[in-house]
């Protein structure tokens, strides 16, 4: 047996409280495992720990697991009585057995040796206040991301003075189009009819951007935007529609023409704001980038400097914005920028006082790698989910790979958290900091949507980027923050692809099956090419199936099954029919 595969802890996703009664367990091994049980009890089922007690537990089987590329995923559920929780495990390879405790491996003669004492797992308590609580409004939500510049020109009185034209090609770094929050307020009804029940926006605060990103006024929408009151008339519209509002929080570092940031320049180390950013040798000198390390910013742009998150001051200063933003405007999360630079002390306050405030406000951080000592319930509630935009593109970028390596990086993504964070991953596949998805599909229309069926179909809460469902197309920043096409979209040039995208979010909407975290991959058709996996939920099925190879595939069910969305598709009869390649088949049973 392969014992350096084999992992557990008793901490982190590997053991923790999914809510006051169910505590899961999950262990990983190699692939030569061919069975695993876990003994677990109270630990003090045979009398005070320390004492000449035998302790045994009760021994069940681990059944549910998941393929990861080198390893197995191997997870259980139990519901401790007293909110405790002692055990160990034993583990079977052909004809050999292993029992792992805390301090390692032993056979079955070690582990009952005279004079021995075991160093069990205990999960000591199941604290109601430690168990990591996320809201569950966002694994029902429909997301959607404007980039508010480039989303609609309500209001063109308050236009930049460089405005161009609203156009739907390439567009530049500096370029002004008058996007402002006047045009997202008329087209709430427009997202209502898609099916989006929260909206997410770019920066919307005072800064010398298009983008926004570096702030000079946090308690002031941006005049080429509107008003303050333009942000509340908006946040109120879109409730009174049923959708909710994110902001983003532009927290780890200011605008370069942020008044306390004049401050540092014009007053050096005698600033009052000295310590509010980073800076590392006086005076502070202006004109190129920060490579040579004289302050931080972010990136090395040096109009941005880096706010010091650890500073209380500073701490104070960024929870007095937080509040203002959810007594004045009523949003109802937040989307931290550069998420993972902000300390985790700062992160631990902001979570303290906003759900007291709002006991289910949204805490999201952007974030694109393994994010877990962010998400243990005392910071975010959810990061980007880039990991898992990555895992769908792979599939389609390496042509030669077999659909195991789909399921190895999909299993990949929902093994590192905790479930009740799955629920609650922001999952998307393209935003304003990447290619959008069109490019990402090759430009090919079929390949766009099989994978939206894979976004629209895993756990979490699926975003659409602006202009997605349109099939927008654009590069690399900045041209993945093209203007809205509305003139195809107001003179019907668009219904076909906006009809597509409507039945992609009802069937979201209306299947519980499609949000939830339980899903395997029975690989039940014969090319390799051919992805197909099934999603289990409390009222329904689905059985979803990607044709990604070169030729048809036959595809054969079971009775009482129907089709809910498919794309070249053919029934041969009732249990059987041809998909197309680059065809898509969901069926729900």
């Amino acid at each position: 047996m392969n014992l350096g595969a084999i992992y557990h802890r008793m901490s982190e996703q590997y053991c923790y409280s999914l809510d006051e009664n169910q505590l899961i367990i999950n262990i990983k091994t190699g692939y030569d495992v061919d069975k695993i049980f876990i003994y677990h009890g109270d630990p003090y089922d045979a009398g005070i720990m320390g004492g000449k007690e035998r302790w045994n537990g009760k021994k069940e089987e681990i059944f549910f697991k998941k393929r990861l590329k080198d390893h197995i995923w191997w997870t259980t559920t139990l519901c401790p009585e007293h909110k405790r929780c002692k055990y160990y495990f034993e583990l079977h390879s052909g004809d050999e057995c292993v029992y792992f405790f805390e301090d390692g491996f032993y056979s079955e003669e070690e582990m009952n040796q005279e004079g021995k004492i075991l160093s069990y797992f205990i999960m000591p308590w199941m604290n109601p206040a430690d168990v990591c609580k996320t809201p569950a409004w966002v694994n029902d939500t429909v997301w959607y991301q404007i980039f508010p510049e480039r989303f609609c020109n309500g209001d063109k009185s308050i236009d930049p003075e460089n405005v161009m034209e609203w156009q739907t090609g390439e567009v530049g770094m500096h370029d002004y189009y008058g996007g402002d929050i006047r045009g997202i307020r008329d087209k709430i009804p427009y997202l209502k009819e898609l099916g989006i029940t929260g909206l997410y926006l770019n920066p919307i605060f005072e800064a010398h951007s298009n983008h926004k990103y570096n702030t000079r006024d946090y308690k002031k929408v941006d005049p080429h935007f509107g008003t303050n009151e333009d942000l509340k008339n908006l946040v109120k519209e879109a409730h009174d529609a049923g959708i909710r509002v994110m902001l983003d929080a532009v927290f780890n570092h200011t605008g370069s023409d942020h008044p306390m940031w004049l401050d540092v320049l014009e007053n050096g180390q005698q600033s009052k704001y000295a310590d509010w950013y980073m800076v590392n040798k006086w005076p502070v000198e202006q004109g190129r980038d920060t490579r040579d390390g004289r302050y931080f910013s972010f990136a090395f742009a040096e109009y941005m400097p880096k706010l010091n998150t650890n500073n209380p001051e500073v701490q104070d200063y960024l929870l007095d914005i937080i509040r203002f933003w959810i007594d004045e405007f009523d949003i109802d999360g937040l989307r931290f920028d550069v998420g993972n630079e902000i300390s985790h002390s700062f992160l631990k306050a902001v979570r303290y006082m906003t759900k007291r405030m709002k006991d289910d406000f949204y805490l999201l951080g952007e974030i694109w790698h393994d994010s877990m000592s962010w998400l243990q319930g005392d910071e975010y509630d959810s990061v980007m989910n880039y990991p898992l935009s990555t895992a769908i593109a792979d599939f389609w970028v390496y042509k030669n790979r077999g659909r195991e390596t789909f399921e190895y990086d999909i299993n990949r993504c929902f093994t590192m958290y905790y479930s009740q964070v799955n629920d609650v991953l922001f999952n998307l596949l393209d935003s304003h900091d990447t290619n959008r998805l069109f490019e990402k599909a090759e430009k090919n229309v079929d390949i766009f949507y099989q994978q939206l069926a894979v976004l629209f179909t895993m756990p979490g809460s699926p975003c659409i980027y602006y202009g997605t469902e349109v099939i927008m197309d654009g590069s690399y920043d900045p041209d993945c923050r093209r203007c809205m096409p509305w003139d195809e979209i107001d003179s019907g040039k668009k219904d076909a692809e906006l009809s597509e995208m409507k039945t992609l979010i009802n069937m979201r909407k209306s299947l519980q099956s499609c949000k939830s975290r339980n899903f395997h991959f029975p690989n039940d058709v014969a090319d390799e090419r051919v992805i197909s996996y099934l999603k289990i939920g409390d009222n329904e099925s689905l059985q979803v199936y990607l044709n990604c190879g070169e030729s048809d595939a036959v595809i054969n069910f079971g009775d009482n099954t129907e089709v809910v969305y498919s794309r070249k598709w053919n029934n041969t009869d009732e249990c059987s029919g041809i998909l197309g390649e680059k065809g898509i088949l969901i069926l729900k049973s």
